[in-house]
């Protein structure tokens, strides 16, 4: 039997440096990817101001108090809501959220439904997009005994 002949200080503190480069090495390749496949934006992604709710329930559409969305800048939308035949939707209960896929954060604001103005129009106050990007905004409508999401999609610059 042979006996490997012992390591001197300096090879063992080499080695040593030679496992915590590699290790730094492999732990920023993962973070790179990681980060790769966050910033990719779908290429099909619809961004229309207009959609249908996630089970055809409600047609859904936003207008901009600007007719823009700013980016870091307090706004309002008008939320549109109509059946899937057209007529308006009343008095309907409508939560808001929204976040920034990419970056896996929410707004900076609580975003809410403060009025029903009318011919299903609804007034969404509190919006704030702290950057531009791909954020994503999310509705979920509960009207008429029945409840449905719509999902809005936006690039911001």
């Amino acid at each position: 039997m042979t006996q490997s002949k012992p390591r001197s200080k300096s090879t063992r503190i080499l080695l040593w440096i030679g496992v915590v480069i590699g290790g730094l090495i492999l732990v920023s390749a993962i973070f790179m990817a990681v980060m790769m496949a966050m910033n990719s934006t779908p290429t099909d992604l619809d961004t229309s101001t207009t959609r249908s709710s996630d089970n055809g329930l409600f047609n859904v559409s936003y207008t901009p108090s600007n007719d823009i969305v700013p980016v870091n800048q307090m706004h309002q939308w008008t939320l549109h809501v109509e059946t899937a035949d057209g007529q308006p939707v009343e008095d309907a209960t409508i939560t808001v959220d929204g976040d920034m896929p990419q970056h896996g954060h929410g707004l900076p604001t609580r975003p809410q439904v403060t009025q029903y103005l009318g011919n299903g129009d609804y007034l969404v106050e509190g919006l704030r997009f702290q950057m531009g990007g791909w954020w994503v905004m999310d509705f979920v409508i509960t009207a008429q005994g029945q409840r449905d999401t719509v999902q809005f999609n936006m690039m911001l610059k």
